[in-house]
This record gives structure tokens, sequence and C-alpha cells, in this order.
């Protein structure tokens, strides 16, 4: 897990000069604190523990095997991201709550073993409503899905979101209703009309009468790709500036160390490492 972290963070610059095939720069500084606290909350929690998490035991029926140990022990590393800074709140939405449920348990663990070190964070839900897959609207839409026609991007291109929002699972009823246990796949599709137009969904319904789901698809589409072109805009001005997406990463490299670093010296000489 801290070589794959410590990967990440090199490879910042390295996606960056890949996308312009500029000359090297000069390296970024990196946050390696993370990887080590996380390393050391590993040895603290066991097996059991992790593999009762929802996202593992879902995740692992899904790819049909036991899972690979990175995604074992990814909520510790998420762990290590919060108490790293001594984080006292956290927004998080539904889907994370066990996971913060375990970012508690495991600054209580630390702080009753070697003395009140991290402040116990606090979860802060937030009232965001889950996305559905394009292709099984039982799920929420992810960015690890291995079928790409289930999850839109927001750095997809107009053409690939219209294919997308096609082939995106419906029923064999063409009216444009709302009734998620019913008609999952076009109540999902209304939902997500809703959540990038800002009108409710009543309003959604009302105002697609007389479609059928084929047409209504691409009145979808068409409304995403509205709402994500300033943002793709953005983000392809961004790329072009590499200096400055490099001073970021040396700014907040550099902020970020001078939090993480005595926390992490502390912690390494409360378990006797130092």
């Amino acid at each position: 897990m801290a070589l794959q972290s410590a990967r990440k963070v090199r490879g910042c610059c390295s996606f960056i000069r890949a996308l312009h095939k500029g000359p090297e720069a000069a390296p970024v500084p990196q946050v390696s604190e993370h990887a080590q606290l996380s390393w050391i909350l590993t040895c603290m929690v066991r097996l059991p523990r992790l593999q009762h998490l929802h996202q593992w035991k879902a995740k692992s029926a899904k790819q049909q095997s036991d899972g690979t140990v990175g995604l074992l022990t990814y909520p510790v590393l998420q762990a290590a991201d919060i108490l790293t800074y001594k984080s006292t709140h956290v927004p998080v939405g539904e889907d994370q709550v066990q996971h913060m449920e375990l970012v508690q348990d495991l600054a209580q663990g630390f702080n009753k073993k070697y003395g009140k070190f991290f402040p116990v964070p606090k979860s802060i839900l937030t009232p965001m409503k889950k996305v559905k897959s394009l292709r099984d609207p039982s799920v929420k839409m992810s960015k690890s899905d291995p079928d790409k026609l289930a999850t839109i991007r927001v750095t997809d291109s107009p053409e690939d979101i219209v294919h997308k929002f096609r082939k995106a699972v419906t029923d064999c009823t063409s009216e444009v209703t709302y009734e998620p246990s019913r008609r999952a796949g076009v109540s999902n599709l209304v939902a997500i009309h809703a959540a990038v137009t800002g009108v409710p969904v009543e309003d959604v319904v009302r105002s697609s009468t007389g479609l059928d789901t084929a047409r209504y698809k691409l009145k979808v589409a068409n409304a995403v790709i509205e709402k994500f072109a300033p943002i793709r805009s953005e983000i392809e001005k961004l790329k072009r500036d590499r200096d400055y997406l490099e001073k970021v990463l040396r700014v907040g490299s550099a902020k970020a160390k001078e939090i993480a670093y005595p926390v992490l010296q502390e912690v390494k000489k409360l378990v006797g490492i130092l």
C-alpha cells in the first residue's frame, strides 16, 4: 500500500509531462506520511474487521474472487489521510459511513493504547443522492466499474456521453415516469436529468411528456453535456498550463508535509519506532 501511495504521488508529474510530451521537470516534493501512518494503523486492526466492511464484501463478490489486499486495506489508508491532519469533522456520503466508523475505532484504539493523541473525528453526512449505473440501475455508478458504458465521466466527450446514454438500460415501456421501485432504469435517468438541470423531478417528468425513452435518453445526454461543458473546458485549460499545475503540486505538498511530518514523528515515538 505504501508503494502504491508513493507511486501515485510520483505519478502526478509524470502524468502532466506525458500530456504535453515536454522536457523533464523538477521533481515535486512527496508526502509519504500518509502511507507510513497507514502501515502503523494496519498493524492495529484485525482482518475480520476489514472484511466486515460492506464495500469490501460487495466488490469482492463482483470480482468473483477474494479480492486484493489493496482493496481490503484501502479504508485504513483513508483513515491515515484523515488522522494525519488530526481532522475533527469529515463530510461523507452514506456509502462511507462504515469507513468513518473504522476511522473512529482506530483513533479510539490508538488513544487507549498510547494516550489521548488523535481527536475522534465526527461524520457530517452530506445530502448527496447516489447516481445509479447506466447499465445496472440496482447499483451505484462507479468509476471502477469494468463496464465502460456504465459510468459518465466529467472528461467524456459529448459523443461518448450520447453513446453511453443511448446504451443505458431502461425497460419496455416508452413513457417517461419516476418510479424507482418499478422502473429503476428510467427513474435513474430522470434523477440524473433533475440533478444536472436543478429542476425538481416532478417538473422533469412533466416536461418530458410525449417523449419515448429513446428520445428522452438524448435529452438527458444533452443536459449532461451542457452541464459538463464549462468544467471540461477548465480541465483542458489547466492541462495546458503545466507550470501552474506543477506549482500547485509543490505548494500543496509543502503545506501538507508541514502539518503531517510532526504528527507522524510523534506517532513513531509513541509506538516505539523512534
